[in-house]
């Protein structure tokens, strides 16, 4: 019973989602790090992941989603800001944190509100 609950496409999607926004994170964190780095190049997830996984939740293939892993690439096209060939811009990087944290925390709440209904489903109680 419990199983055929966190199969559902919502809750796998929201699972995949976190998984993002965590590597996303990590990946903003390492810019921010090294944005006095002479060289360093930006990095992300890949640019097409969003369209990759929307394109599976419209097909309903929750398996797929599942698999579907996130993958960090580094932003050569962006135009350096400082003669040292790097490209890292504080401030941009600071919005993205910010935005990618916000979208953390809905997703977290969601989850979080998800397992509590499923609780209250069991034990018949409100938490």
């Amino acid at each position: 019973m419990i199983d055929q609950v966190l199969e559902r496409e919502n809750y796998v999607l929201a699972k995949k989602l976190l998984d993002v926004s965590h590597a996303r994170h990590e990946a903003i964190s390492g810019n921010l790090a090294n944005a006095e780095t002479p060289g360093y190049k930006r990095t992300d997830v890949k640019a097409d992941f969003a369209q990759q996984l929307q394109k599976l939740a419209q097909s309903n293939d929750v398996e797929s989603i599942a698999k579907l892993q996130a993958t960090i690439e580094t932003d050569l096209k962006t135009a350096s800001v400082r003669p040292d060939g790097n490209n890292v811009q504080m401030d941009s990087e600071l919005m993205k944190m910010n935005e990618n944290a916000m979208q953390y925390e809905f997703l977290t709440q969601y989850t979080a509100n998800s397992m509590k209904r499923i609780k209250t489903a069991i034990t018949g109680r409100v938490l």
